[in-house]
């Protein structure tokens, strides 16, 4: 047996036993054990601390979840009140006040009539849960075959089989299977790489057809579902043309298909509404399913959120469990600090607040494409994305590569904190970043950008 501690480790020590011990998301497995990550030590508002007291703006929000920034007491005394109250209660047998509370206040502001939430651990197990809700149902329905899930290149769904079987994020570098049968892809939509000449009408028009053809191919008699993020953020923060979304769910509706809104990173408060489906995308999907924002990150937490359309036909035809769950699904822990989530964007007005400084945020990322090394800089609400392009035909793609993790690398030397993405680099601030946050963010962006084009022309 190890030893107890009796003094407080190093930062070299704890990052020894990171190194050596820690399996990371997402690392390359060629360089386990010669890495070293950030080891940060302490948080406030928008800012992480290392240990030696080092300043870092977090541009990821954490990972596109820390909507109300961090060092909120009000959260800690939810939590704190709530482990001393009931710091768990089974799912299966057993209901509690925040799980309930907490359901009715998220049909308060979803759409349509997705009136039955079901909880999960986070966003993969939301995304697994919709998508066994569809299967049931078309069991239910003795359609067996209605089972193919259509998805979008660069589309990012999750890590557990199911959702990382309907991700289309670098598929071809994984070294992990995926259920092929299960799964057809749609082209990349991002109006970035529509050829010279088109405009975004004509652009939208061909990925519309996209689906149809795609739906043509396979027969809508095999497909269950087509699952869609409303902004593909972790593909690179690609917003779709203006109405593609609308006229998919058209296509969806006509064909029995049913529409998955993937709202995990544009749900509470990204954009500046509670979900971005409707109000920002005009659309009413069959299920939307949501995490990260929901708690702010505070503590672990998803949602499948399902419409009474869909419950009824999985509810009318005959008696069966639907026996999917998890073991910490609707903790009581986890919804008391949901509650509280929204408790304070509602008293701060944090929607409004993302919704007043949005044009700010997007005017000072637009800005940058005056560098000739980005490509392209996009995105909507508080979410970014800065694109390098160093040439249009791709010739130096080897320095693309490259370019991402040096920005990342220089804006981190500077105080700012990115997520590197190959050639790009995304950023989604917590939501109570002020104008001031806003430009000071830019403006080390800005710096790095100057600094490595310097590193980069030829």
């Amino acid at each position: 047996m190890n030893n107890m501690m009796t003094n407080e480790p190093t930062a070299e020590t704890l990052l020894e036993w990171d190194r050596n011990h820690v399996l990371h998301p997402w690392h390359e497995m060629s360089e386990w054990r010669g890495y070293d990550n950030l080891l940060v030590d302490t948080a406030k508002g928008i800012f992480l601390y290392d240990g030696e007291g080092n300043k870092f703006l977090d541009g990821p929000g954490g990972m596109w979840c820390v909507q109300i920034g961090y060092d909120r007491p009000e959260m800690a005394k939810a939590i704190s009140d709530q482990v001393m109250k009931l710091p768990y209660a089974s799912p299966f047998t057993k209901a509690t006040e925040p799980s309930a509370v907490l359901a009715k206040r998220m049909i308060e502001f979803s759409p349509g009539d997705l009136n039955t939430v079901f909880f999960t651990t986070g966003g993969s197990t939301a995304v697994d849960t919709a998508i066994r809700a569809m299967h049931y149902m078309n069991n239910s329905l003795g359609r067996p075959d209605k089972k193919i899930v259509l998805a979008r290149e660069k589309g990012y769904h999750g890590s557990t089989y199911l959702a990382s079987t309907v991700s289309g994020k670098e598929r071809s570098v994984t070294k992990f299977d995926a259920e092929q049968r299960l799964v057809r892809f749609l082209p990349n939509i991002n109006p970035y790489i529509r050829p010279d000449g088109m405009d975004e009408a004509a652009w939208c028009d061909e990925k519309v057809a996209d689906l149809e053809n795609l739906i043509a191919e396979v027969g809508a008699d095999n497909i269950g579902a087509y699952i869609a993020e409303p902004i593909l953020c972790s593909g690179g923060v690609i917003v779709p043309p203006k109405g593609y979304h609308k006229r998919t769910l058209d296509v969806c509706r006509a064909h029995d298909i049913l529409y998955i809104s993937d709202e995990v990173v544009t749900g509470f408060g990204r954009l500046g509404h509670w979900f971005s489906s409707e109000e920002v995308f005009g659309i009413v999907p069959d299920m939307i399913t949501c995490a990260k924002g929901l708690t702010s990150g505070y503590l672990p937490l998803g949602a499948c959120l399902i419409s009474d359309a869909v419950m009824e036909r999985m509810t009318g035809a005959g008696a069966a469990p639907f026996s999917n769950g998890y073991t910490y699904s609707a903790h009581p822990v986890s919804c008391a600090a949901a509650l509280k989530n929204i408790e304070i964007f509602e008293d701060e007005n944090l929607l409004a607040h993302v919704r007043s400084v949005t044009p700010q945020f997007q005017a000072r990322l637009r800005s940058l494409t005056k560098y000739p090394i980005i490509g392209d800089a996009r995105g909507e609400g508080l979410v970014g994305c800065v694109e390098c392009r160093l040439t249009k035909d791709g010739s130096r793609f080897e320095d693309e590569q490259k370019i991402g993790a040096r920005l990342d690398e220089v804006c981190q030397d500077m105080g700012l904190l990115v997520r590197p993405l190959i050639n790009m680099c995304v950023f989604s601030p917590p939501l109570i970043i002020t104008e001031k946050e806003i430009d000071l963010m830019f403006d080390i962006l800005e710096a790095a950008i100057q600094k490595v084009s310097v590193e980069f022309e030829k």
